[in-house]
């Protein structure tokens, strides 16, 4: 069996030291907003070069929230992309205002800056670009419009940890840089959590009350907040892992080079790493006419790809409001699009099983 991902083999090629560190806050008797979140923040923004972060309880929160810091609410307009997960938009409507749309480029997957500046209008208050599968967004462009028109720009980096723009992590170049710790992600927690990082001192107090329902002080309420808060476990999980997200990245990159190695010679579009960026390869993602057939024939070799996502977001029910224009990209890789087993401890057998029965060696 390859698996998609191996979440049992990485705890147990970190086992001993992760189980120590988990005793130790065991011990303490102390799970909320104590000493190791605050380690975790400070480890995490000194990773991204930022210089605060906040632990919430998702990257789902960490999204809304980060929205919700600048003002976003009800009359406004947030552009972002449809091609993503959808807690993006999901984030944008919870906050009371509207997704804007833009198509992705065909080759990274990521938001097209040329599609941009036309559906910029006095309603727009926000860009959120996605870097989408562990690639970044082209974020010279965006953060230009942002100065241009005087827009925020909030980065969803929740599949993007260690990814690289022009040399700096993806996170570090918008007002916010959002991030997801779902235990499938480069750096994962056993469970849900997130986090907002920044280097804007107001925006990490206003987070920092947001998580904790709005208190300043233990019973003092400024404002309606909401309950989002890391726990003890999940940050000290976190922090353990961290040190070793370096080398998981390489490791997945090389993974990643296997893959397109061995597929060069086969019909199926391989993921593409632009001049300027980084891929941390979250996911590895191929694109082929024949999607359905290959996927079927990896599931009977019991080999496990999924698919990220079938259906973008304009299309799905709950948003169908949303859907009044073509979004040419987004709707023709939707139906091409597998991503195939990928994680830092795969063995070469497994990739080059992988590659055999999308080849049809062996049929």
């Amino acid at each position: 069996m390859v698996l998609f991902a191996d979440l049992k083999k990485e705890y147990l090629s970190i086992s001993e030291e992760l189980n120590f560190n988990i005793q130790r806050v065991l011990k303490s008797g102390f799970y909320v907003l104590g000493e190791e979140v605050k380690k975790f923040e400070e480890d995490f923004s000194r990773y991204i070069g930022t210089n605060h972060a906040v632990g919430v309880n998702s990257g789902s929160d960490a999204l809304f929230l980060a929205l919700k810091s600048i003002g976003i609410g009800k009359g406004d307009e947030v552009i972002t992309v449809s091609h993503t997960f959808i807690s993006t938009v999901d984030a944008i409507i919870r906050s009371g205002a509207k997704p804007v749309f833009v198509d992705i480029t065909q080759d990274t997957y990521c938001m097209d800056v040329s599609k941009i500046e036309e559906k910029i209008t006095e309603k727009t208050k926000a860009i959120l670009p996605v870097h989408l599968y562990g690639h970044p967004a082209d974020m010279d462009p965006i953060c230009k419009l942002k100065e241009d028109y005087g827009l925020h720009v909030i980065e969803d980096a929740c599949q993007a940890h260690g990814a690289e723009y022009n040399g700096k992590k993806a996170g570090s170049m918008g007002d916010m840089g959002c991030f997801s710790f779902y235990p499938t992600k480069n750096l994962g927690a056993y469970g849900d959590g997130g986090a907002v990082v920044t280097d804007n001192e107001e925006i990490k107090e206003k987070l920092i009350q947001m998580r904790n329902y709005g208190q300043s002080e233990k019973y003092r309420h400024d404002f309606v907040g909401v309950n989002s808060r890391l726990d003890e476990l999940q940050a000290v999980i976190l922090q353990t892992k961290l040190k070793h997200l370096e080398g998981w990245i390489e490791s997945r990159r090389k993974n990643a080079e296997i893959y397109t190695e061995l597929l060069q010679d086969s019909d199926i579009i391989t993921p593409v790493e632009n001049r300027f960026a980084k891929h941390a390869y979250h996911l590895y993602v191929v694109r082929s006419k024949n999607r359905d057939y290959l996927k079927k024939k990896l599931l009977q070799n019991d080999i496990h790809p999924q698919i990220h996502y079938p259906i973008p977001v304009h299309k799905q029910k709950a948003y169908l409001n949303f859907n009044d224009f073509k979004i040419e990209t987004t709707d023709k890789i939707c139906n091409e699009i597998l991503s195939l087993p990928l994680h830092p401890l795969m063995s070469y057998e497994e990739i080059l099983k992988v590659t055999d029965c999308l080849k049809g060696k062996g049929d």
